[in-house]
C-alpha cells in the first residue's frame, strides 16, 4: 500500500469509494449523497483542503480529507479537521500507519492541532488513542 496526497482532479476516483463510505457509515439514510464538488475544490484553491490516498498497486482503496484553517477562537492556530476517511472493508488493516503519515504530512504544512470526527457505529477511537489522541468533544445529531 502507499500512501500519497492527491488533488481534486482524481474525483472520476473518488466517486464509487463515497458510495461505498456513505453505504457502509451513513447515520441517516434518507439523507442523498451528494457531494459538493465544487466547494471541495474552491476549498483546494484556498490551499485549505488536503486530500491524502491510500493506493493498492495504483488502484485508489482509501482516503482522508482535512480542512485546514485558523481556529476562529485561536488566531494564530492552524488547525485540521478530519471531513472524511475510508478504507476500503478488503483492504483495512493499515488505518493506523496511514494516519500516522496524514499527521506527518499535516505537521509539515505547520498544523498545530489535528481532530478526527467518529462514527459511534464505526469507532476507530482506541486506535486514535494508541497514536495520542484525546477525546475532547461528543457530537449529537437529530433529524428533523
Amino acid at each position: 500500500m502507499k500512501f500519497a496526497l492527491e488533488s481534486t482532479e482524481a474525483w472520476e476516483e473518488f466517486l464509487p469509494l463515497f458510495e461505498l463510505h456513505y453505504d457502509e457509515v451513513a447515520h441517516f439514510k434518507d439523507i442523498p449523497l451528494e457531494p459538493d464538488l465544487n466547494m471541495y475544490r474552491v476549498c483546494e484553491d484556498q490551499d485549505s483542503l488536503r486530500i491524502y490516498t491510500v493506493r493498492d498497486e495504483g488502484e485508489l482503496v482509501g482516503y482522508s480529507f482535512y480542512f485546514l484553517r485558523s481556529n476562529i477562537h485561536y488566531m494564530s492556530s492552524l488547525q485540521a479537521s478530519q471531513d472524511i476517511i475510508f478504507i476500503r472493508k478488503d483492504k483495512r488493516g493499515q488505518g493506523h500507519e496511514f494516519i500516522s503519515w496524514c499527521d506527518e504530512q499535516l505537521k509539515k504544512d505547520k498544523v498545530d492541532a489535528v481532530y478526527h470526527h467518529v462514527k459511534v457505529g464505526h469507532n476507530f477511537g482506541p486506535m486514535l488513542e494508541r497514536q495520542g489522541y484525546e477525546l475532547i468533544d461528543l457530537v449529537y445529531g437529530k433529524r428533523l
